[in-house]
Order: C-alpha cells, then structure tokens, then sequence
C-alpha cells in the first residue's frame, strides 16, 4: 500500500507539473481521479494502522467527493 500511495503521488505531481508548465488542463480530470485514488489509500493505510481516528474517515469520505468531481470533469470534456 505504501508503494502504491508514492506511486499516486508521484502521478499527481506529475500531471500537476505538465499543467503548469503547459498551460494545458486537458488532462485535468486525470489529476483529479489520481489524487482522489491518493486520498482513498492514504485513508484506507490509516485504518489498516488500528488508528480509527477522524483522519482515516475523513480522507476516505474526501476521496469520493473528488471522485465525483473528476467523474464531472470527464463527461464535461
């Protein structure tokens, strides 16, 4: 799971950095979809630690919002 949230994270940057740079947000909705894939790990590791603390429920809950936000972007586009 570690892996996998590095790997999002680095694919985040990435897309972010490509859209700043270019000025081209088509791939917009992309980022959006990976962050919220980001979030929805980073929720569930903190879960699996035993830590049913606020922040495992809040990233999780976050991460769908964002999910419908870049599921919006696609169909925009």
């Amino acid at each position: 799971m570690k892996i996998i949230r590095i790997l999002l994270g680095v694919i985040v940057i990435a897309f972010a950095s490509y859209g700043l740079i270019s000025r081209k947000f088509e791939l917009m909705p992309f980022m959006i979809f990976f962050l919220g894939a980001f979030m929805l790990v980073t929720g569930l590791i903190e879960l699996q630690r035993d830590r049913k603390r606020f922040e495992g429920y809040m990233f999780i809950t976050i991460s769908l919002f964002i999910f419908v936000v870049s599921i919006q972007g696609f169909l925009l586009n």
